[in-house]
C-alpha cells in the first residue's frame, strides 16, 4: 500500500503543474510506441565481489564473436543516445472539439456521396481550414491520424504538398511514432503518384496557382500576407531521404520507421511498390491491412504504384549516395545483427537488391561482405569455423533464412558457387527436410546460374525425389524443374528421377505419370486406390504445370500420359480447381505444339456448353477460345447458341457468351467471322513484338500497354532487345489508336451483335469492308514507325 500511495502522490504533483506540461506528459505515456512496463523492485544480488559458489561462470568472449545480436559493448551506448535524440513526436492531446469534428467528417470521407467535384473540393478545403496549425498534432492521435489518411486520398496535389512540407522540420520524430508513421507513409505514396504528373507538367496550372501559400498573420492588429514558397514533390522526397540517411541504422531497428525506409527506397529506384499479384512484396503488414479494412480505410492503391515508374534524374545519384553512405557507416556487427531482425532484415534485403542492380556489391568490406562475415574478403576456400556456424544458424532461423534467400538471388556466379560448395553440397538431404532451411534449398535450386550447377544439383537431389514428393517437400522438386525450364537443360534427367521416385518403371506404368503427379501417389498405390476418391494435390498440379513449360520434347511424357487417359476422366478434371489449372496450362504453354493443342480441343468437343456453366470449366472454354482457329471457334459458338437460354441464367455462362460474341454471331454471322479474321491477322502481325502469350479474345482485340510491359518483364535475359521492341509496340499502339479514330473503329465490347462503325465523312471509300479498314490502319501504323 505504501508504494501505491507514493505513486498517487507523484501523479498529483504532476497534475498540479502547467496544463501544457501535463498534456505533453500524458501524450508521451499514451503515444502507443511501446507499452510501459512496471518497474521490478526485486532486490538484485550483489555480484561485485564475484559470483557465488555454484553459479554459472560464462566463458570469456571477444568483441567480434557476436553472431545474431548487437555487440552490447559497442552498440548499447550509441543506441541509447539515438533513442534520446529520436524520441517519438509528442505535441499534446488533441482538442476534443476538433477531434469530434474530424470524426463527424469520417462518414463523408467513407461514403463520398458528393453531388459534384466542386462540392467535394469545398468540403476538403473546409476540413483543412479547421485543422490549420494543428496538423502535426493530429498525426500523433490514434483516430485522427487514420482520418487524415482518408482525407489525403481525395486531396489535391497542392494540399498533399503543403501537408508534407509541414512535416520536414520534425520528420525524424514523426517517422518513429506509432501513428504518425502511417500518415507519413501515405503522404509518400501519394507524392509518388503526384510526382509522375509533376514530371509531365500536367499539374502545372495547379502548381502555378499554389506556388506560394497566402497566410494571414496578426501583427499588432494588422493582417499581413506572408508568401511561403512550397517545395516540389521531388524536393520533398529528396529531403526525406537526406533526413533519414544520418539515422538510417537506428531507423532500421524501429518497427514503424522501417516501413517508410522500404517505401522510400522503392520510390527512389522507380520500382513497383504495391504489386497486387505478389503479396510477398506488400509494404504494409497483414495486421495493418486488416485494421484499415475493418475501419473502411482503403490503401493508397494506384496504378502507378504497381508499375515500374520513370523517376527524376536526381533520384539515381541520391539513391547511390544513400546506399554508399549507409553501407560504409554500418559496422560488421550491426550488419550481422540486422540479418535476423524481423524489422531490419526486409530493409537490408531490399538494400542489397538495389545495390546489386546498380553496382558491384561483391567487393571487400561491402555491405554484403559484412553480412556474410568476410566471405568475399577471405575467398571461398578460406576456412572460418565461426562463419560456418553463423551461416549454419541462419539456415535454420526463420528470419535469417529469408536473408539467405535474398543473398542467393543477388549473388554472382562465383559467389553462388562458393556458397553452394561450402554450405549446400553433400548436405541437401539434411537441409531439404528441415522445416525452415528447405525454403533456402528451393531458392538455391531455382537460382542455378549455369548448366554445370544444375547438373550437380540434379545428381544429388534426383535419387531422393521419392522421399521429397511423399514427405511433404515437393517444392524442392518443383524448384529443380523450374530451373531446368529457365536454363533449358537437364529435363531428361529430371523426368527420369521422377519416374524412379514414383515407382513407374515400365512404359505402361509411365503412361499414368499425369495421374501419379496430380494425386502425388506411387504407381503401386495408384493401382490399388479408388480413382474417384483420389484428391488432387496442389503441389503435384504445380509440378505438372512446370513440366509443361520444358523446352523441346520435355513435356512429351505428360502429354503422352494425358492422351492415354479416358476422355471422361479428363473432362472431370475441367470441373476441378486443380485439374482445370493443368489443362489451362497445356493450352497456354508456348512449348506445346499447335497440333497437340488441337487434339486437346477435340476431346472436349460437344461439352463446351456444359463446361461454360461451371465455375472452373468456363475458364477452359476461354483458354480453348484463345488458341482455336476460326473454324473451331465457329463450332464452339454454335454449340453455345444452342443452349443460350441455360447459359444466360448462369453468371459464368453469360461471361462465356460475351467473350465468344455469341449474340453477334446469332444476328450477323458474316460480321462475326470478319471480326474474328481481323483479330487473327492482328495477332499474327504483332506476335513478334508482343510475344507468344498475346491474349486475343472477342472482347479485347489488342493487348494494353500494361500487359506489354508485363510480358517484357518475363524475359530478363533479353532486356535491351525487349526494351527496343516495347518502345516500338507503344509507338504502334499510339499510332494505331490515332489512325483508328480517323478511319474506322469496331466496338468489340458491345454485347449487342452488330459492330458499330464511326467514320469521318470522306475519309474512307465506301466499298471497303471493316476488316480491310482495320488491316489498313495497322499497316499504316507500322509504316509510320519506320
Amino acid at each position: 500500500m505504501g508504494v501505491v500511495g507514493k505513486r498517487k502522490t507523484r501523479r498529483g504533483k504532476r497534475g498540479g503543474e502547467s496544463k501544457h506540461q501535463g498534456n505533453d506528459n500524458a501524450d508521451s505515456n499514451n503515444d502507443g510506441h511501446q507499452d510501459q512496463m512496471d518497474v521490478d523492485h526485486t532486490p538484485v544480488p550483489n555480484v561485485a565481489n564475484g559470483p557465488a559458489e555454484g553459479d554459472y561462470i560464462p566463458p570469456p568472449m571477444d568483441a567480434g564473436d557476436s553472431l545474431f545480436y548487437f555487440d552490447t559493448n559497442t552498440q548499447a551506448e550509441s543506441t541509447e543516445s539515438q533513442m534520446e535524440k529520436i524520441s517519438p513526436a509528442s505535441y499534446g492531446l488533441v482538442n476534443p472539439d476538433l477531434q469530434k469534428y474530424l470524426k463527424s467528417c469520417e462518414n463523408m470521407l467513407d461514403e463520398q456521396n458528393f453531388e459534384s467535384a466542386e462540392d467535394r473540393d469545398i468540403f476538403v478545403n473546409n476540413v483543412y481550414s479547421e485543422m490549420k496549425n494543428f496538423e502535426l498534432q493530429l498525426t500523433t492521435d490514434h483516430e485522427c491520424s487514420r482520418i487524415l489518411e482518408k482525407l489525403f486520398r481525395i486531396s489535391s496535389p497542392y494540399q498533399i504538398r503543403r501537408f508534407f512540407s509541414l512535416t520536414r522540420d520534425d520528420i525524424l520524430r514523426l517517422v518513429v511514432h506509432r501513428f504518425s508513421s502511417h500518415t507519413i507513409q501515405t503522404l509518400l505514396l501519394l507524392s509518388t503518384v503526384a510526382l509522375d504528373s509533376e514530371m509531365r507538367g500536367e499539374t502545372a496550372g495547379d502548381f502555378a496557382d499554389a506556388a506560394a501559400t497566402n497566410e494571414e498573420e496578426d501583427d499588432g492588429g494588422e493582417h499581413q500576407i506572408v508568401r511561403t514558397q512550397l517545395p516540389t514533390f521531388e524536393e520533398l522526397i529528396l529531403g526525406l531521404a537526406n533526413a533519414l540517411t544520418g539515422q538510417w541504422s537506428y531507423m532500421m531497428s524501429n518497427e514503424y520507421a522501417s516501413h517508410i525506409q522500404r517505401v522510400l527506397l522503392l520510390v527512389l529506384a522507380g520500382r513497383p511498390i504495391e504489386d497486387q499479384k505478389n503479396p510477398k512484396s506488400a509494404i504494409k503488414s497483414k495486421r495493418s491491412t486488416k485494421y484499415m479494412e475493418d475501419r473502411n480505410g482503403a490503401a493508397a492503391n494506384h496504378r502507378l504504384l504497381g508499375e515500374t515508374r520513370t523517376v527524376p534524374e536526381s533520384f539515381g545519384p541520391a539513391l547511390d549516395e544513400l546506399l554508399d553512405t549507409v553501407s560504409n557507416a554500418m559496422s560488421d556487427v550491426t550488419a550481422r545483427g540486422f540479418t535476423n531482425s524481423t524489422v531490419g532484415s526486409p530493409v537490408l534485403q531490399l538494400m542489397l537488391e538495389l545495390q546489386a542492380r546498380r553496382a558491384d556489391i561483391e567487393c571487400p568490406e561491402s555491405l554484403l561482405d559484412k553480412c556474410l562475415m568476410g566471405l568475399i574478403t577471405d575467398g571461398p576456400k578460406a576456412a572460418n569455423s565461426r562463419r560456418d556456424t553463423y551461416i549454419g544458424m541462419m539456415l535454420e532461423d526463420v528470419v535469417g533464412s529469408h536473408f539467405l534467400q535474398a543473398v542467393v538471388q543477388v549473388s554472382s556466379n562465383n559467389l553462388f558457387q562458393a556458397i553452394y560448395d561450402r554450405y549446400f553440397a553433400s548436405k541437401i538431404r539434411k537441409l531439404a527436410f528441415h522445416p525452415i532451411s528447405n525454403f533456402v534449398v528451393q531458392s538455391v535450386f531455382s537460382c542455378a546460374k549455369n548448366k554445370q550447377q544444375l547438373v550437380a544439383m540434379i545428381a544429388e537431389a534426383g535419387p531422393m525425389f521419392g522421399d521429397l514428393l511423399f514427405k511433404n517437400r515437393p517444392g524442392v522438386v518443383r524448384a529443380l524443374i523450374d530451373s531446368s525450364v529457365r536454363l533449358q537443360y537437364g529435363h531428361k534427367d529430371v523426368i527420369s528421377a521422377l519416374y524412379n521416385g514414383l515407382d513407374a518403371n515400365t512404359q505402361e506404368e509411365r503412361n499414368e505419370l499425369i495421374n501419379l503427379l496430380a494425386f502425388l501417389i506411387t504407381y503401386p498405390d495408384f493401382v490399388k486406390a479408388d480413382y474417384d476418391r483420389l484428391p488432387f494435390k496442389i503441389q503435384g498440379a504445380l509440378i505438372i504445370q512446370s513440366i509443361i513449360q520444358l523446352p523441346g520434347d520435355g513435356q512429351a511424357p505428360i502429354m503422352d500420359s494425358f492422351f492415354s487417359q479416358d476422355s471422361a476422366r479428363m473432362y472431370s478434371w475441367c470441373k476441378d480447381p486443380s485439374g482445370s489449372r493443368i489443362i489451362e496450362s497445356i493450352l497456354a504453354s508456348a512449348q506445346v505444339p499447335a497440333t497437340t493443342k488441337r487434339k486437346v480441343r477435340e476431346q472436349f468437343s460437344g461439352h463446351y456448353a456444359d463446361l461454360a456453366l461451371d465455375r472452373y470449366g468456363s475458364h477452359i472454354v476461354d483458354a480453348v477460345w484463345k488458341v482455336a482457329d476460326i473454324t473451331s471457334k465457329e463450332t464452339i459458338v454454335r454449340e453455345l447458341v444452342q443452349k443460350e437460354t441455360q447459359l444466360q441464367d448462369s453468371q459464368f455462362g453469360r461471361i462465356v457468351l460475351r467473350n465468344c460474341g455469341a449474340e453477334q454471331y446469332k444476328r450477323r454471322a458474316d460480321t462475326w467471322r470478319e471480326r474474328e479474321r481481323g483479330l487473327e491477322r492482328k495477332k499474327h502481325m504483332f506476335k513478334d513484338i508482343l510475344g507468344p502469350k498475346l491474349a486475343v479474345n472477342g472482347a479485347q482485340p489488342l493487348t494494353s500497354n500494361v500487359e506489354v510491359k508485363k510480358s517484357t518483364k518475363e524475359s530478363p535475359t533479353k532486356k535491351k532487345k525487349n526494351e527496343r521492341k516495347l518502345s516500338e509496340a507503344n509507338e504502334i499502339d499510339s499510332l494505331f489508336e490515332k489512325t483508328h479514330k480517323r478511319t474506322a473503329s469496331i466496338d468489340l465490347n458491345d454485347e449487342g451483335a452488330q459492330a458499330t462503325t464511326t467514320i469521318d465523312a470522306g475519309t474512307m471509300p465506301k466499298h471497303k469492308s471493316k476488316g480491310d479498314k482495320s488491316l489498313e490502319a495497322v499497316m499504316e501504323a507500322i509504316s509510320g514507325t519506320k
